[in-house]
């Protein structure tokens, strides 16, 4: 009895994963998927179950790597093109079942945040350089007409004083 409750606790936490999970075996064929996968590589699992990896995740060079060298790759963050997704990834050996896992977790919307922060980054600078641009050209205007008023201001005085000087004479 205890098994069967262990069994469908598995069963349920495979399901309930909010990661994708997927695994392999020694010819990269999919053997498994989770609902978390399909959903985050818009497929049916009747439809991949079976199918070279390759088919689905374009790039399967860790798996294979993992599968040769039997290591682990941890906290990997990879780029899906083809299904616009990122993702960080732990893919894993599982030698007793002869097949590799992947624990995907989708990281989409957190590059999307970032990007987005780095466009409004880039927009603000350029709004700011274009208020100092606009104060110094403000700037040069005032200086110029200051300039040119300072200019009057001692013609008139050298006016000033040559009369009164023509008048002390």
């Amino acid at each position: 009895m205890l098994e069967a409750n262990q069994n469908n606790l598995w069963q349920l936490l495979w399901e309930y994963d909010p990661n994708g999970l997927i695994v392999v075996d020694a010819d990269l064929y999919v053997k498994l998927v989770n609902p978390a996968f399909c959903k985050m590589f818009n497929v049916k699992s009747e439809d991949i179950i079976g199918q070279p990896a390759s088919v689905i995740l374009d790039d399967v060079k860790d798996f294979q790597k993992v599968w040769e060298n039997g290591e682990i790759i941890r906290g990997q963050s990879k780029y899906y093109p083809r299904h616009n997704i990122y993702v960080r990834e732990v893919i894993f050996p599982i030698e007793d079942e002869g097949v590799v896992a992947s624990i995907m977790v989708d990281t989409t919307h957190e590059i999307d945040r970032i990007k987005e922060l780095s466009k409004i980054k880039i927009e603000t600078v350029k709004k700011v350089n274009q208020v100092v641009d606009k104060q110094m050209k403000v700037v040069q205007e005032i200086a110029g007409l200051l300039g040119e008023t300072t200019a009057e201001t001692k013609v008139s005085l050298l006016q000033v004083i040559q009369m009164l000087e023509t008048e002390n004479l």
